[in-house]
């Protein structure tokens, strides 16, 4: 199996190359931005785009996508509860392709000779998922090195972020974790330090005074 990272658009979102190391056949995880970026780093290596797997869709985890399929026509692969238009307002909002597959908790996706098992993981946004292919978790904007991703949005759930993060505590062994932002790390790093992922975790939320959104507390 191959991967290959890159960070596209504003947010540094990670985008992900996964491939089938025998075929060349690829998937592309959140092609949040850059579509010249993604194609150079399929051609490089002379990958074949199969599909498209996104974790959520805020417009940094999918800017790219409708560029992507012009040149690369594949299925997409996305969580239907994020089809609220209130995930992402007015011309942002995501509009699925004609071929788009939806997909939840317990799905897989054979594609390129992969198979990436569904984490429903609501509580960035409703729809939000991680996939788990080998021993690689790709947790989108749910877990992050150190963090977890905001729950302040609209459309955004406290309570299903603190039992999101549980689900991903609790999963059976180590995984290499690849999340939408900042570095990779391994799922047992962040089980021992990540204050985010502790068992006693709770949420509180900022008066209104306060400018910060709410965050955890271990």
């Amino acid at each position: 199996m191959l991967l290959k990272t890159r960070k596209v658009g504003a947010m540094k979102t990670n985008c992900y190359l996964v491939a089938n190391s025998e075929t060349l056949d690829c998937v592309v995880i959140d092609p949040g931005a850059e579509v010249n970026t993604i194609l150079q780093a399929l051609d490089e290596d002379h990958l074949q785009l199969r599909a498209i797997l996104l974790t959520h869709t805020h417009f940094d985890h999918f800017g790219a996508m409708w560029p992507l399929r012009d040149r690369r026509p594949v299925p997409v692969y996305v969580n239907e509860r994020d089809l609220d238009p209130m995930v992402n307002i007015g011309p942002q909002r995501f509009c699925p392709p004609p071929d788009t597959h939806f997909v939840d908790e317990r799905d897989v996706i054979e594609e390129a000779g992969l198979d990436f098992h569904v984490l429903a993981c609501p509580g960035h946004t409703p729809g939000s998922v991680a996939y788990v292919c080998g021993d690689m978790l790709f947790s989108g904007d749910t877990l992050f090195h150190m963090d977890c991703g905001r729950c302040d949005f609209p459309c955004s759930s406290v309570d299903d972020m603190v039992a999101s993060l549980r689900k991903l505590r609790e999963l059976p062994g180590d995984y290499r974790l690849f999340p939408g932002h900042l570095e990779s790390s391994l799922l047992s790093v962040e089980r021992e330090d990540n204050p985010f992922l502790q068992p006693n975790l709770q949420f509180y939320q900022p008066i209104e005074d306060e400018e910060e959104p709410c965050f955890g507390k271990a």
